[in-house]
């Protein structure tokens, strides 16, 4: 019961701060929009796709690692053995965050002018190197933290981190011509990289006083092959991640080539980019973040339930979160059908960004469904299995952007990733099922999508009416109706079957 509490807890601690974190990113974005442009956004994308490929070698299945291994030692009763893990994966994380930021540094140049194919990629390229070391070793205290419980102390860094980020890139950006995307792609990454300092100093001194829970240093008698548990574990999941990171990161840098081959301009090609990704995908993924928290934090409790040998725990407890996120993310889905071109005016100025956050919401409960199963699946030792499918995904995304993109353009990048992201889910859903044996009554799904259905429909026509002149007003007036309408009607149908 007491376990069960910290989760509740622990979840609603992590998706507040999730929420407040985004929220203000999504401000940011609007912001940093007007400031340098939908192709400005479409280009520290591309910077970013290329970071994210080095953040993987740096981070190499570390943080789940010491999630997993922590959580392993405390639910067999060793919390000295914690500690043994703890200096072995911190060990691990500097090698690797080393290596990968050194990589980088030297490599900025080719990348910039080879791969990326601008040269105003190469600096950025470079000062994000300088942070990949403390993103290794940030992740593995990550996961120590979410192992223990003591999800409190990352989310303080977390919000600390981002408005440091914001604060140090807007005194930049202060001095930075509009339109200026070389200038502003420097200032961006500097103000992520300073702050990635600032994080993990701020971090170091609450993981050193925290440590002294499981001891400073390792058992008087150490845990049999701890290093040969964290290798198994890490290595494959490294390996994994490579390919799907590396696929990811290819896919990505065809996106502008393929839409300059089906006949846009170079300009062109990276405002539709940065429309989709930077503009209307953080508007449809705001909202996940409770998902990812509950996928991060249910992974220490099915570990511990899989080794007590808890099978029944494991069935009801994969089933009510599964049933709670298809409720939660089928809501959301139908309020952003509804009300997305609305947002897209109001945030962005774009009809065409409203139209795309429309698009995606169809596809918005197989993605947040997914994060959910995702976390079930690691949670149960599936993770092997979850790189596997990431790794096809990647796979078949970077294919069919290949291929389908120069004659369709913008509107086949949608349907690919619509296509894949249902693909990767009906695969992790299906393994849960044969793993863990949960059942969603048949029934639930109905009432669930009618009464999203009847919600988001009401809180349409409520805009609609009340909308001229009252733009934003109007737009969180009908959002809040609509969410009170859905949870009513959810309340009082399931609470009959």
């Amino acid at each position: 019961m007491k376990r069960d509490k910290n989760l509740a807890y622990n979840t609603a601690l992590l998706t507040a701060s999730s929420l407040t974190m985004r929220f203000a990113g999504m401000i940011w974005q609007v912001w940093l929009a007007g400031r340098i442009g939908e192709a400005g956004i479409g280009l520290f994308q591309l910077i970013l796709s290329v970071n994210s490929l080095a953040a993987t070698f740096a981070i190499s299945g570390i943080r789940y690692t010491s999630t997993r291994l922590v959580s392993e030692e405390l639910g067999a009763g060793r919390p000295r053995g914690a500690g043994d893990a703890l200096t072995r994966c911190l060990l691990y994380g500097a090698l690797f965050g080393l290596s990968a930021g050194l990589i980088l540094f030297f490599s900025a140049e080719p990348l910039g002018f080879l791969w990326l194919g601008d040269a105003r990629t190469v600096q950025p390229l470079m000062i994000l190197s300088l942070g990949l070391p403390l993103t290794a070793l940030s992740s593995v205290m990550f996961g120590y933290f979410t192992a223990t419980g003591r999800v409190w102390k990352s989310v303080c860094i977390q919000i600390g981190q981002q408005l440091f980020m914001m604060a140090v890139t807007a005194a930049f950006l202060h001095g930075c011509a509009v339109g200026d995307i070389e200038t502003a792609s420097f200032s961006l990454t500097t103000g992520g990289t300073s702050a990635d300092f600032v994080g993990f100093a701020a971090l170091c001194i609450l993981f050193r006083h925290d440590r002294r829970h499981y001891g400073n240093t390792p058992s008087a008698s150490p845990e049999p092959n701890m290093t040969n548990r964290m290798l198994n574990i890490a290595l494959p999941l490294a390996g994994a991640a490579y390919a799907r990171s590396g696929l990811s990161t290819l896919q990505h840098l065809l996106v502008p080539v393929g839409l300059r081959s089906s006949g846009l301009t170079a300009q062109d090609a990276l405002a539709g980019y940065g429309i989709i990704q930077g503009l209307a995908l953080p508007v449809v993924l705001f909202p996940s973040c409770v998902m990812l928290a509950v996928a991060e934090l249910i992974v220490p409790k099915l570990t511990r339930s899989q080794v007590a040998g808890a099978n029944e725990d494991i069935r009801a407890v994969t089933a009510d979160l599964l049933q709670k996120s298809m409720i939660f993310s089928v809501g959301t889905a139908a309020l952003l059908l509804a009300l997305g071109d609305s947002l897209g005016l109001i945030l962005y100025d774009s009809a065409e960004a409203g139209l795309y956050i429309q698009i995606f919401a169809l596809i918005v409960p197989v993605m947040y469904m997914d994060m959910v199963t995702d976390g079930c699946l690691k949670g149960l030792g599936q993770m092997m299995f979850c790189m596997y499918v990431n790794i096809l995904d990647a796979g078949s995304s970077a294919l069919l952007v290949w291929l389908t993109l120069p004659w369709g353009g913008l509107a086949a990048y949608i349907g690919v990733i619509c296509f894949t992201e249902a693909f990767n889910f009906v695969l992790s859903i299906v393994r849960l099922k044969k793993i863990s044996g949960f059942r969603l009554p048949p029934l639930s799904v109905i009432v669930t999508i009618a009464s999203a259905a009847l919600a988001a429909s009401a809180a349409r026509l409520l805009n609609m009416s009340i909308s001229a002149g009252n733009g934003v007003p109007a737009l969180i007036v009908s959002m809040l109706f609509g969410l009170g309408a859905y949870c009513l009607l959810i309340r009082l149908c399931l609470k009959r079957q």
